[in-house]
């Protein structure tokens, strides 16, 4: 029976996320993840750089609550060594060098994580671009997108160059807020977000679920699991996307799952599974994280 060391005292486990972007100058962003479980609760606050540098200038750590048996203390002054790191290809890597072996280090690993993903939710366009695009509707939206975040194009079904003439073709809805592409200075909680995973062990199944919620989508995915470590059911919900009409086409790669067996292995497939330009970045990381919390056989 697949398990994970978070079920080790309970039948069910939660971990919950929270983070928002203020604006404090023209050129950066400052960015705060809370991250808790039923044992412990850290926040990383790190002042950032827009795309295409993705930059963190400066961090601070706190752990606001957890015993020194799963968390060590010292993990929050330690996160001052994640200035000057971009957050690039690389990132996790160099952020679990400096959590290092400590108890509780992947909980600030994850909420370094977590900034950087933030970091890609808010740009700095020139005004005249955001005016010139802005009236085009959703199309203007999307062509915003390709020119604000430097690593958006081909990441993912919608942001395809095929993916243009897809408006054309199909009524589509936009809910992106304008200010995420100039937001002005000073303002705060431009972008809010909240994630929820859950692990809960039945008799004989392991049921997987993540949900996500913030100015631009709201997630649902679950997956179930079987006593030989199979994925039996998967699913979900998306009643905010970025491109209702478009995105809603790559949300059908979630059942690529089925069939698939929590081994080591999985991790390397999932980017074929439920990523690429034939599927969705978002789902590809809240399934991503949800793997991170279970033993993989």
């Amino acid at each position: 029976m697949p398990s994970s060391p978070y079920l080790a005292d309970a039948d069910r486990y939660e971990r919950a996320m929270h983070g928002w972007v203020d604006v404090p100058e023209d050129a950066a962003f400052a960015i705060t993840v809370r991250i808790a479980d039923p044992w412990v609760g850290v926040e990383l606050a790190a002042v950032t750089t827009p795309s295409p540098e993705y930059a963190i200038r400066a961090a601070r750590g706190r752990v606001l609550v957890g015993p020194v048996e799963r968390i060590d203390p010292a993990l929050g002054e330690a996160m001052t060594g994640l200035g000057g790191i971009p957050m690039t290809p690389g990132y996790r890597r160099k952020v679990s060098e400096v959590a290092g072996g400590r108890p509780g280090a992947s909980y600030f690993v994850d909420a370094a994580i977590e900034v950087a993903r933030l970091a890609r939710q808010v740009t700095r366009l020139p005004d005249d671009v955001v005016a010139r695009h802005l009236p085009e509707g959703p199309v203007g939206a999307w062509r915003l997108d390709m020119q604000g975040w430097v690593d958006l194009p081909s990441s993912c079904y919608t942001y395809r160059p095929a993916s243009e003439r897809l408006f054309a073709e199909r009524h589509v809805a936009a809910p992106i807020p304008p200010i995420l592409y100039h937001p002005p200075r000073g303002a705060q909680r431009v972008f809010n977000r909240t994630k929820v995973a859950r692990l809960e062990r039945r008799v004989d199944q392991l049921l997987l679920s993540h949900a996500m919620f913030d100015e631009v989508h709201s997630f649902q995915i679950w997956y179930v699991v079987d006593a030989e470590g199979t994925v039996v059911d998967a699913g979900s919900r998306t009643p905010r996307l970025p491109y209702v009409g478009i995105c809603d086409d790559a949300q059908v790669r979630v059942r690529e799952l089925m069939g698939q067996r929590l081994d080591t292995g999985l991790r390397k497939r999932l980017g074929g599974l439920v990523g690429g330009t034939s599927g969705c970045a978002q789902l590809y990381d809240l399934t991503a994280d949800l793997l991170r919390l279970v033993t993989l056989a």
